[in-house]
């Protein structure tokens, strides 16, 4: 059977305001903005391999409902952009967790999106037998 799904061409994120969200997404995470959909308020923002739409759901006729499972942004030196995103204002929740072969730290957008940054630092392990 011939697949339907050729690949993934944005996710979206919910927010309630778009020029709040358009700030923090690109004003505190410094991501570049790729796209506006015409007057709709939703924004792309390019991660280096994924698009994050974000959009103002009530717009659309959608609930909003913030996702609380975490998008993990790729990060080359984690304390520098720990300690970055801190001087920017984001607050982080918890301790980094560190795995043995990587960490994370876990924050929210404004709207209470889960959302995380992480760095690995070591070839994972083969999953145990069993």
């Amino acid at each position: 059977m011939t697949s339907l799904i050729t690949g993934t061409d944005f996710i979206t994120v919910a927010t309630k305001d778009i020029d709040n969200a358009v700030g923090f997404y690109g004003g505190v995470l410094g991501l570049e903005e790729s796209k506006r959909w015409g007057q709709m308020p939703a924004v792309e923002f390019e991660t280096g391999n994924l698009t994050i739409a974000v959009m103002q759901t009530d717009a659309f006729g959608i609930d909003f409902r913030p996702n609380n499972t975490p998008i993990e942004f790729h990060v080359d030196d984690f304390k520098a952009a720990h300690d970055e995103l801190e001087s920017r204002g984001v607050e982080f929740k918890g301790k980094t967790i560190d795995s043995g072969v990587c960490c994370q730290a876990f924050f929210e957008d404004p709207d209470g999106n889960m959302l995380a940054i992480h760095h690995r630092y070591a070839p994972g392990a083969p999953p145990a037998a069993g």
